[in-house]
C-alpha cells in the first residue's frame, strides 16, 4: 500500500514538472488612486474634527452642512489662531492641547487663518441642509 502510494505521488509530481510553462497572464496596471483627504462632508448638526499640527489645518479644505460645529485641536506645541478673514469670528490665542468650536448656520465659503502665522490658511464651505 505504501509502496503504491508512493508511486502515485512520484507520478504526480513528474507529470507537473513535465507540464508545459505557461506564461503568466498580464495584469493590467492602474494609476495610483488620489485619496481625497482635503474634503470632508458632515451631516447637519454634527461636530467635525480639524486638528492644527505641523503648522497646518487639517483638512485645509472642509466641506460641511449648514448647522455643522467645527472644533479645532491644536496639537502644536506653538500657539495659533483660528480666525475668520472677514474677521467675523476667531479663537484668540490657542496653546498646546486646547479647543475652539464654532457652529456654522448659513451657506458660503469662510476663509480663515491663523494670525500668527501667516502662511497657514483653510477654507470651510458650507452647503444648505
Amino acid at each position: 500500500m505504501k509502496t503504491k502510494l508512493i508511486l502515485a505521488l512520484t507520478a504526480v509530481l513528474v507529470l507537473a514538472a513535465c507540464a508545459p510553462k505557461t506564461a503568466p497572464t498580464p495584469v493590467e496596471t492602474l494609476p495610483p488612486v488620489q485619496l481625497a483627504t482635503d474634503t470632508v462632508a458632515s451631516p447637519s448638526g454634527q461636530t467635525v474634527e480639524v486638528t492644527i499640527q505641523g503648522f497646518t489645518f487639517d483638512p485645509i479644505e472642509l466641506t460641511i452642512t449648514a448647522g455643522t460645529t467645527v472644533q479645532w485641536t491644536n496639537m502644536d506645541s506653538a500657539k495659533h489662531t483660528i480666525s475668520a478673514d472677514d474677521g467675523s469670528w476667531g479663537s484668540g490665542n490657542l496653546g498646546q492641547g486646547a479647543t475652539f468650536s464654532f457652529t456654522f448656520d448659513q451657506p458660503g465659503t469662510y476663509a480663515y487663518h491663523c494670525e500668527i502665522h501667516a502662511t497657514m490658511a483653510a477654507t470651510i464651505i458650507v452647503t444648505a441642509p
